[in-house]
């Protein structure tokens, strides 16, 4: 009797066999969820005294290097540079969470309604929606930051705007080739409304690449508001974030106070790398072109 070999399903022989972009995917997920975990916990790390009070200053000894007692050392302001550091992943997470869903918020409907209408609408979209895509990002998010002010939710708005012609570029594209098939047509022919058609039909057949976008607009925004911070508008002074704290220890750093710019830029870098690779890794899953490449490699 002959026994046949079951396969397994797709997504459980990628994970008993990854490749190395989803190797790396799986790094940066990790890298991610502990910078959430972080933001999530800080406030209950300070009540367990883990953590000092972020923004009580000349509470500790200036510029003392790291040490059992304070582990990054001190700012020259006396702040505990690692409740700092920790609580900076709150607030970078708060502005570019707020960010990425308000871009993402306005970019896809207006694509979808620009894709499938067509017209005038499509055209006057297009034109807006291109001329903001030309801008710089940091000197858009700059120029608005200096206009509606500091603050964690006008941060997220002057951040964002430059992110909405990315989404809607994305999602019309695909729903202009989407409203050509023939379930649309079928639809249409049985007389759906335009909202039926857009929420149920073609809703979830154009919004494959937006995780990606949005993991990946997140790391770019993350530099977005540490740049931002280091020239003074993005958050207010008190509150801990890496671009502000970055700034203020520019000035020590060539009297050899290396530590109150190394882990503020560190933490930085290491939140961008990892939501950089969940992106990367996951754009191979919604793009059929990466996973038959890695295929053939194998």
């Amino acid at each position: 009797m002959a026994i046949t070999k079951r396969q397994l399903p797709k997504f459980l022989r990628s994970a008993s066999s990854p490749n190395l972009s989803q190797q790396l995917m799986l790094i940066g997920l990790a890298i991610t969820l502990f910078f959430i975990f972080l933001a999530f916990f800080a406030p209950v790390f300070q009540t367990w005294g883990w953590l000092q009070n972020p923004k009580d200053f000349l509470s500790n000894p200036i510029h003392e290097p790291p040490s059992a007692k304070y582990w990054f050392g001190t700012s020259r302001l006396g702040y505990d540079v690692f409740s700092r550091t920790v609580f900076g992943a709150q607030a970078a997470l708060q502005v570019v969470i707020l960010a990425t869903a308000l871009s993402m918020i306005i970019g896809v409907p207006l694509g979808m309604l620009s894709g499938y209408l067509g017209g005038k609408l499509d055209r006057v979209l297009l034109f807006i929606m291109d001329s903001i895509y030309t801008l710089p990002g940091l000197l858009l998010s700059v120029t608005l930051a200096f206009v509606v002010g500091r603050g964690i939710i006008n941060a997220a708005i002057a951040i964002s705007i430059a992110y909405i012609p990315q989404y809607y570029r994305v999602v019309r594209n695909h729903t202009v080739s989407v409203k050509t098939e023939v379930f649309i047509e079928a639809a249409q022919a049985m007389g759906a409304s335009t909202w039926i058609v857009l929420s149920r039909y073609l809703f979830f057949n154009v919004i494959q690449s937006v995780p990606v976008l949005f993991t990946l607009n997140a790391a770019d925004a993350i530099l977005v508001l540490g740049g931002l911070g280091f020239l003074g508008l993005g958050l207010p002074e008190e509150v801990p974030e890496w671009g502000h704290d970055l700034k203020q220890a520019l000035e020590a750093l060539p009297t050899g106070i290396w530590w109150t710019t190394l882990f503020p830029g560190l933490a930085m870098t290491c939140m961008v790398v990892g939501l950089s690779l969940l992106g990367e890794g996951l754009n191979e899953f919604v793009n059929p072109r990466l996973r038959r490449e890695n295929r053939i490699r194998k």
